[in-house]
């Protein structure tokens, strides 16, 4: 018989809010949260009933001074790394379960310290030096055990071989993450691992499939899972130094090209493609100018130069609005650093068997438009939540990942239904709504019209509908801002959606 896989798990507590507030425990009552949900809490929030998974309201209902900061996973990652490489080098082979959960094979480390418990006294001594002293370390046969030992009561919990059943037995159905299977064993009375383990392996199957199949065997202690250790970072990164600091965009760019052609010789080495990068620029003053750049599929040489171009240029233009007392004092750029940061398998990205498709013809033309008018000459929409028409579209240069500021799915009372007007004006124009007598279109504050609409930019009106108040940021003390749109039909049948605010009319938007 084969003798299971020992397996050390070092696991960090609420990782999402050391990474959040950048330092060890203790931390004042801080919740992150999702989707307006608590998804990590710091233990004095716990104190106070916080809990995870409670809804924003409920949360601050039982502590009013409660901070509340959103979530970020790529956060919880990128502040992961250094320590799961300092982890590598005291124990080769670490792999990353998830930010905070870091898992390594404990033979080869237990024979070098004389034994497990040492190896993971050894581990926690020299994280807490390095300033991780909530570290807690737990040693089992698989991940699944070895992570629920880290959680146990000591610092260093080991689990002897063939006892995973043992110390499984007595744990709540709810260690195993899945809330629609743990809630159906509670209601069925199955409420320990113990309990669940005893069925029938067949009966589980036929029932919850080979999801729940899987959960069985883990309550069991049979965690087959085998630890990946992660893969050496290949060496991307090239930079360039000039002697003599270059002014111009296109000098720099220039000069930079046989370091991006390094870099792509590089990712070709190891068989990858870069998708997402990020350029650091030092001027001669040692300021370091740093931007991430994406790729809709994957940079060559050629982007990476453009980014490059693009980056000065916006740095020229941003230091231009500054005025000039206020300026610091911006020479030229000594160096430039090329980091790739996100990379795929070159095999994912390969042509097809008959040569480019649709989607890449498409590509190449925008990227070359691009090239040709600059970072910002070409851009894509994205639909965002909002009251206003100008706050629901979201315009983002072409290669960029769109991020929406607002939820659009949920409800936003006062703002447009369906259909909307094709064109949005932004920012909105001023328009003339008057009256039969001429007098401007007045609103009161019950939201009535002092007149009917007759007259629209100097056209006639030919149909009208509305007001419609809308209201936003009631609780600002400056009154937030607020408004009443009409929709109306000129006499070209032109159908224009306008909004009178402060006792001005504005067009937001028109139909076609």
């Amino acid at each position: 018989m084969t003798a299971p896989l020992r397996v050390l798990v070092l696991w960090f507590p609420d990782w999402p809010l050391r990474a959040a507030l950048g330092g060890p425990p203790p931390h004042a009552p801080t919740a992150l949260m999702h989707a307006n949900t608590v998804v990590a809490c710091t233990a004095s929030a716990r104190e106070h009933g916080v809990r995870a998974g409670q809804r924003r309201r409920v949360a601050q209902g039982h502590l009013s001074s409660l901070r509340v900061l959103p979530h970020d996973p790529a956060r919880d990652e990128r502040a992961f790394l250094p320590v799961l490489q300092l982890i590598e080098k005291h124990a080769p082979g670490a792999a990353l379960l998830r930010p905070g959960l870091a898992a390594v094979r404990a033979r080869g480390i237990s024979r070098y310290h004389d034994g497990e418990s040492a190896a993971g006294e050894n581990l926690i001594s020299m994280l807490t030096e390095a300033g991780f002293p909530e570290v807690r370390v737990g040693i089992a046969d698989g991940p699944f055990t070895a992570e629920l030992a880290a959680r146990g009561p000591t610092a260093c919990t080991v689990v002897p071989a063939g006892r995973a059943e043992d110390f499984l037995h007595p744990l709540p159905v709810q260690v195993l993450r899945d809330e629609q299977l743990t809630g159906l064993l509670v209601r069925l009375g199955v409420r320990t691992l113990g309990e669940f383990a005893a069925l029938d392996e067949v009966e589980v199957r036929d029932r919850f499939g080979e999801r729940g199949a899987r959960l069985h065997s883990l309550a069991a202690g049979a965690d087959s899972r085998g630890v990946v250790p992660r893969p050496p970072d290949p060496e991307l990164v090239r930079s360039i130094e000039f002697e003599s600091p270059l002014a111009g965009a296109d000098q720099v760019a220039f000069a930079v090209r046989q370091t991006a052609d390094s870099v792509m010789l590089a990712l070709g080495e190891a068989s990858v493609v870069c998708t997402e990068v990020r350029i650091d620029l030092t001027d001669d003053n040692g300021t370091v100018f740093s931007r991430p750049w994406l790729h809709p599929t994957c940079f060559d040489a050629a982007d990476l130069v453009d980014r490059v171009r693009w980056q000065l240029e916006a740095l020229a233009a941003e230091s231009a609005k500054v005025p000039v007392d206020e300026a610091r004092a911006f020479g030229g750029i000594s160096l430039v650093r090329i980091v790739p940061v996100a990379v795929d398998d070159a095999a994912h990205h390969q042509p097809g068997l008959f040569g480019s498709g649709t989607d890449e013809r498409l590509h190449h033309a925008v990227s070359r438009v691009q090239t040709m008018l600059g970072h910002q000459g070409v851009v894509t929409a994205a639909l965002s939540g909002g009251r206003w028409l100008a706050d629901r579209q979201v315009l983002t240069p072409w290669g960029e990942r769109a991020v929406a500021p607002r939820d659009p799915e949920r409800p936003w009372p006062g703002s447009l239904p369906d259909p909307l007007p094709a064109e949005v004006f932004l920012p909105p124009r001023p328009i003339g709504v008057r009256s039969e007598g001429g007098e401007t279109v007045g609103v009161d504050d019950r939201g009535a019209l002092s007149a009917a609409p007759a007259h629209i930019d100097g056209d006639a009106v030919r149909a009208w509908a509305g007001p419609w108040p809308i209201h936003e940021r009631r609780w600002d003390s400056s009154g937030g801002k607020r408004g009443h749109r009409l929709q109306i039909v000129d006499g070209h049948d032109r159908a224009w959606l306008v909004f009178c605010a402060g006792g001005r009319w504005w067009a937001e938007g028109r139909y076609r």
